[in-house]
Order: structure tokens, then C-alpha cells, then sequence
């Protein structure tokens, strides 16, 4: 007598399917909270970007008695560092030029600003490229006008709209158009530009 072998299918059953949700489940987030985490570290790294950026320029102001990018003795100051001919500013107080986010040339003050920044030893870097913000935009100093508030202001460009606003809402009145921190635009697009007073 021959006996017949059954052939029994083996499946998952509720508990180690229940198991590997729940192993999911945790492994999506913790790469959630990674992802958060990261995003707060780069909040904090651009406002304190922004006091590096302001230290630096009021150091220089502190040694030489002239904004950087604005000196008109530069030249003669940093006699021998590179790129530093004809850089000289006009040497009236404002660091004229713009928002500068891509400085290929020091025809403009807020782009010979970085020239003068590095030759002073206060910034890292070379020539006049603009240092780069946590995000990956341009850093820019220059003196600006922004809905009736004029000031020297450091600016970044590529600045998720939700990390601007939180800026503006823990340091300022969190309103993207009024006070020292501002937004190119309102915090409801993917991007602005993000504006704060030195």
C-alpha cells in the first residue's frame, strides 16, 4: 500500500505578518524623525550662519573702519593678496550692488565684500564666490532696502519657505514682509529668499 504524500503549503501567518508591519512601521519612523532632525539642524545652521555673517562684517568694520566690500583702501590694506586689485569701494558707507547670489565678477560691492571678508581672514574661501547656506543657495551681504526697512542684511537664497517661517516666527513677528527677518515673497511657495538685518 502506497501511501500519498501530500503536498502542504506553508504561508505567513497573522502573528509574523503583524510582526514585520510593526518592524516596518518603526523603521519608517525613524527615517521620518532622521529627516526632521536633519531639517532643524540646517534651520539652526543658517540662522547662525547669519551671526558669523554679522560678526564677521562688524569685525572688519571694528579694524578698518570701513564695511567690507565699501572700503576704499582695500588695495592698499591688503597689498599682495590675491584677487584684491581693483576692488576698492566707493567708501560711502553702504555696500552697494544688490543681491548678488552668483558674485562672478567684483564689479559689484556686495560681491567684493567676500574679497575683502577673506583677505581680513574673517571668512573662509576664495576670491569672491558667495559661501554657501545649509540649504545649498548663495550667502549675499549687501545694504538693501526691503518694505521700508533699510539696513545692511545678510541674504540666502534656496530657502525652504517652512524653515523661513520658523525663522521668522522664533526671531522675528513670523510676518514674511515686516521686521528684521524677512521672505522675498509669502511663506506658502516651495522657496524664498530669506532676508535678516545684521
Amino acid at each position: 500500500m502506497e501511501l500519498k504524500k501530500q503536498n502542504k503549503q506553508k504561508g505567513f501567518t497573522l502573528i509574523e505578518i503583524a510582526i514585520v508591519m510593526v518592524i516596518i512601521g518603526l523603521l519608517l519612523g525613524g527615517v521620518l524623525k532622521g529627516q526632521e532632525l536633519i531639517n532643524n539642524a540646517k534651520i539652526k545652521g543658517l540662522y547662525s550662519l547669519k551671526d558669523q555673517m554679522a560678526a564677521a562684517y562688524n569685525t572688519y568694520y571694528d579694524r578698518y573702519n570701513a564695511f567690507p566690500g565699501d572700503d576704499s583702501n582695500a588695495e592698499t590694506t591688503f597689498a599682495g593678496y590675491p584677487s584684491i586689485a581693483g576692488t576698492n569701494g566707493n567708501g560711502n558707507g553702504l555696500v552697494g550692488g544688490g543681491a548678488q547670489f552668483l558674485c562672478n565678477s567684483t564689479a559689484q560691492e556686495s560681491c567684493r565684500a567676500f574679497i575683502h571678508l577673506r583677505a581680513a581672514n574673517l571668512i573662509s574661501g576664495t576670491g569672491d564666490s558667495n559661501p554657501k547656506n545649509p540649504f545649498g543657495g548663495s550667502v549675499v551681504v549687501a545694504d538693501n532696502t526691503f518694505n521700508g526697512t533699510r539696513a545692511h542684511w545678510v541674504q540666502f537664497d534656496n530657502v525652504p519657505s517652512d524653515a523661513a517661517q520658523i525663522l521668522d516666527r522664533k526671531y522675528d513677528d513670523g510676518i514674511f514682509n515686516t521686521g528684521t527677518i524677512q521672505g522675498s515673497a509669502a511663506y506658502s511657495g516651495a522657496i524664498v529668499d530669506l532676508r535678516m538685518v545684521m
